[in-house]
C-alpha cells in the first residue's frame, strides 16, 4: 500500500521551533517541509485560489516524488454550492495544472448546511477531467444514502474519511480504488493531539479496507501547536511498525521542539 502521510498546509507560525528551525526563513518553509514529508494538502486554495503561476512555483520548489492535494475553492463548494460547476471546476483545474506531475487529488469539502443532492454531486464530479482523483467530504448526515455511495463509486471518487475527536464522522465506505483520510481533532493531551490507540485504530481501518497496491492519502488538519506534525510522524512510524510502507516522515528525534 502506498500510504501518503502529510499535513493540511505548511504555513503555520507556531510550527517554528517544531518542524522549522528558528533560523529558517518563512520563504523557505515549503522546501523544509518537503525535506521531511512527501505530500501536503494545500488548504489555503479554499479561501483564495492561487494563480497557475503560484502552483507552478510550488511544484518547482519540491522534489520530483512530492504529491500535492488541493482543497477546492469555496467558490465552487460554498458559494455556488456545487451548482453550475463547469466554470469553477475548469478554473480550479487549469490553475492547479501548474503543479504538473506533482498534482494529486482534489478535495471537495461540502458546507455543513448543504443537504444531500446526489444528482447535484454527480453533475459536479462529471465536470472534472477524466483521470482526476476527487475526494468528497460531506458534512451533513443526509448524505449517507445508497444513492450518494453509488454516485461516488460510478465516478471513481473517494469518500473522504473524516475524524473528529478520534472517531469517524463519516461512514467508512470504500468508493474508489484509492482512499483519502482527514484528521481534524484528536482527544489526547496536549490538545488537539491524537493518542496512540486512535492512530493504531485508524491504521487498521485503512489497512483492512484497501489492498496492498492502493494509494491512500492521510492528512492531519489539527495544526495548532504543531500537533499535526507530531501526529503525522506518529502515524507514519506506526504504519512502519505494522509492516506498511508510508511516505517519508521526520525521523525520530528530528523535530526541533521534541
Amino acid at each position: 500500500m502506498a500510504l501518503l502521510v502529510g499535513t493540511s498546509g505548511w504555513q503555520y507560525k507556531d510550527w517554528r521551533g517544531v518542524l522549522y528551525p528558528p533560523d529558517v526563513p518563512v520563504r523557505r518553509w515549503l522546501e523544509e517541509y518537503a525535506a521531511h514529508f512527501a505530500t501536503v494538502e494545500i488548504n489555503n486554495a479554499f479561501y483564495r485560489l492561487p494563480s497557475r503561476e503560484t502552483f507552478a512555483s510550488w511544484g518547482e520548489r519540491v522534489p520530483p516524488d512530492f504529491t500535492v492535494a488541493v482543497k477546492a475553492s469555496r467558490y465552487l463548494t460554498h458559494i455556488k454550492r456545487l451548482k453550475d460547476p463547469e466554470e469553477p471546476v475548469h478554473r480550479l483545474m487549469s490553475h492547479a495544472a501548474g503543479l504538473g506531475a506533482r498534482l494529486g487529488p482534489v478535495l471537495l469539502q461540502l458546507p455543513p448546511n448543504l443537504r444531500c443532492d446526489a444528482a447535484l454531486l454527480d453533475a459536479c464530479l462529471a465536470g472534472f477531467p477524466s483521470g482526476t482523483r476527487v475526494a468528497v467530504e460531506p458534512r451533513h448526515d443526509s448524505w449517507w444514502t445508497p444513492a450518494v455511495r453509488e454516485v461516488l463509486e460510478s465516478r471513481g471518487a473517494a469518500l473522504c474519511w473524516a475524524d473528529v475527536l478520534s472517531r469517524p464522522v463519516t461512514p467508512l465506505w470504500r468508493t474508489a480504488d484509492w482512499g483519502y483520510v482527514r484528521f481534524h481533532q484528536g482527544r489526547a493531551h496536549p490538545w488537539p493531539r491524537y493518542g496512540r490507540q486512535a492512530l493504531e485504530t485508524w491504521l487498521d481501518r485503512v489497512a483492512t479496507t484497501w489492498p496492498a497496491d492502493a494509494d491512500v492519502y492521510a492528512y492531519f488538519n489539527n495544526d495548532p501547536g504543531g500537533a499535526a506534525v507530531r501526529d503525522a510522524v506518529a502515524f507514519g512510524r506506526t504504519a512502519q511498525r505494522a509492516g506498511l510502507t508510508p511516505t517519508r516522515v521526520p525521523a525520530p528525534g528530528s523535530l526541533v521542539g521534541r
